[in-house]
């Protein structure tokens, strides 16, 4: 067994183990984009960039952002043609970026016609983590890298919407059945039977538990640990709150065919109302001020890295 543990202790993902990539803003190359209506657009994102850099050079610490290349990279989608890395943050428009890249990819002839169970479980996107390191590095530093964010606790609430407040095959039965049995007193049979009925208050009691019933899951995890923006480089970074002006002019500076337009379309539950600031505040009623405040430190990190107002 000796030879092959040395074999182990020697092979190149050991080598990677506790990367640290120190941020380095690089110029974002506008060669491609042939229209001047995109100054204003252009401005905010070189504000962005800078406000994030300069975040990360005050943040960063080798310490503290210490972790495995293959594991930094598993939330980047790769799209080789047009050389786009993509890192997917839930319900900040993901569905309709992972239509796009399959339209530039030549998957497909229009976002429109993708459905939700294509997109999400069709398996026709690639990510970075199932690249060799080789790979994996070349695209890294040649690639234009971009992620969509949003305001933290609109991206939590519509979560919470979305995975509780309609029937869903997964997340009742695997996250409501432990989060009702852990944290609701008197629940009935039925309740602990399916998982249905979480109520806000009761999720927010199992995100701020240390001692969760169940794990963490990336439609409610910090951006900060899905993405690591002080560690990987981006290039752009979109918000959900001007999705379309950025998404748009993301797709000029990578060369995107003319015709191909960011989806203005809602992705399920299209009868609902959007998660908007109002939508919130009703949510954030239910819970007392120090849950609120907790709420809040959870995503600190975010809140701070991509310059969102705190609640």
């Amino acid at each position: 067994q000796l030879p092959d543990q040395q074999k182990m202790s020697e092979s190149p993902l050991n080598r990677f183990r506790g990367v640290y990539l120190p941020p380095v803003l690089h110029p974002l190359n506008k060669t491609l984009v042939k229209d001047g209506k995109w100054k204003d657009v252009d401005s905010t994102q070189e504000k962005r960039r800078s406000f994030l850099h300069d975040f990360c050079k005050k943040y960063n610490s080798r310490k503290q952002l210490r972790t495995h290349l293959v594991h930094l990279v598993s939330r980047i989608y790769v799209e080789d043609r047009h050389k786009v890395l993509y890192c997917e943050v839930p319900k900040a428009g993901c569905s309709n970026w992972k239509r796009v890249l399959m339209v530039l990819n030549g998957l497909a002839a229009s976002a429109r016609n993708i459905s939700h169970d294509d997109v999400h479980y069709g398996k026709h996107l690639r990510k970075l983590d199932s690249y060799d390191l080789k790979e994996i590095y070349t695209r890294l530093n040649t690639y234009t890298k971009t992620i969509f964010v949003r305001d933290p606790m609109e991206r939590l609430v519509s979560a919470f919407r979305d995975k509780f407040e309609h029937p869903n095959s997964y997340y009742h039965p695997v996250f409501g059945k432990a989060i009702i049995k852990k944290y609701r007193r008197n629940a009935n049979e039925e309740a602990l039977k399916t998982g249905s009925g979480v109520k806000f208050k009761e999720f927010i009691q199992y995100l701020l538990d240390s001692h969760r019933p169940v794990g963490m899951d990336i439609h409610w995890e910090q951006v900060s640990k899905l993405c690591y923006p002080c560690l990987i480089n981006y290039d752009f970074i979109g918000k959900f709150e001007t999705l379309e002006e950025d998404a748009n002019y993301f797709l000029q500076l990578v060369g995107a065919p003319a015709e191909l337009k960011f989806p203005k379309f809602k992705d399920r539950h299209s009868s609902d109302e959007r998660t908007s600031a109002e939508v919130v505040r009703q949510y954030l009623k239910e819970l007392s001020k120090e849950e609120r405040e907790l709420t809040y430190d959870f995503y600190y990190l975010d809140y701070l890295m991509f310059n969102y107002t705190s609640p």
